[in-house]
């Protein structure tokens, strides 16, 4: 009886000769977290805040005061305002919202406010919603300009329009503005050289010049 020969193929993975020699293959390389190239986040360009500019608002101008009748509340009668400061003559309240306190409010004769106070009339401007004739005039704001007593406060009342177009010099452009206020430095010219004039001889050609002429006239009287 004739044998069979069976061959059998055996396929056995290839294994690499670090894992036969029982050394694990080495890590793969990962780049550090460090060597990320992050930007800092004060590098960000931030783009600033918008200030605010000179501009020119039609305000309805009220009065309020310290000492006289009605029409101040406590902290008025005492000279106290929203920003701490001592209330006198040259300062108004007005809706910081819209102007901001620190501000000038400068009026059509020149004259100058500092914006120091503020009060719910103002803020909802009640007096120029009702006084107003217009949408533009009803749409204004509310500068309430401080008195120490009542008979001023009537007084500047009754001799100024209630609306008035005024102009808002911020806080931070008022250096600006001072310094665009003074006049130029004049220029000096410095002259070499000049020629010196004789005196003397000016007068004498001054008084030759007289003479020359002076006429006769038909009258016989001198005459120029």
């Amino acid at each position: 009886m004739k044998g069979f020969i069976i061959t059998v193929a055996i396929v056995l993975p290839v294994v690499p000769a670090s894992f036969a020699r029982g050394v694990p293959a080495p890590p793969a390389r990962v780049a550090p977290a460090s060597s990320a190239r992050v930007a800092p986040a004060s590098s960000a360009r931030v783009a600033p805040a918008s200030l605010p500019r000179e501009q020119s608002l039609l305000a309805r101008v009220t009065v309020y005061w310290a000492n006289g009748g009605s029409g101040s509340d406590r902290d008025t009668r005492h000279h106290k305002c929203a920003t701490g400061l001592r209330l006198q003559t040259g300062h108004c309240a007005v809706d910081p919202k819209k102007i901001p306190y620190g501000s000038r409010v400068v009026f059509p004769d020149g004259t100058t406010l500092a914006a120091v106070d503020t009060g719910t009339a103002v803020k909802n401007r009640k007096a120029a919603r009702q006084a107003g004739r217009t949408v533009y005039e009803r749409n204004a704001v509310v500068v309430d300009r401080f008195f120490e007593n009542k008979r001023q406060a009537i007084s500047w009342a009754s001799r100024n329009p209630p609306f008035m177009t005024v102009r808002i010099v911020p806080p931070n452009q008022r250096a600006v503005a001072q310094s665009s206020q003074q006049p130029p430095p004049r220029a000096i010219v410095v002259v070499k050289n000049a020629p010196v004039v004789n005196k003397t001889q000016a007068v004498s050609n001054q008084l030759i010049a007289s003479r020359s002429s002076i006429s006769r006239n038909p009258f016989n009287k001198l005459g120029r």
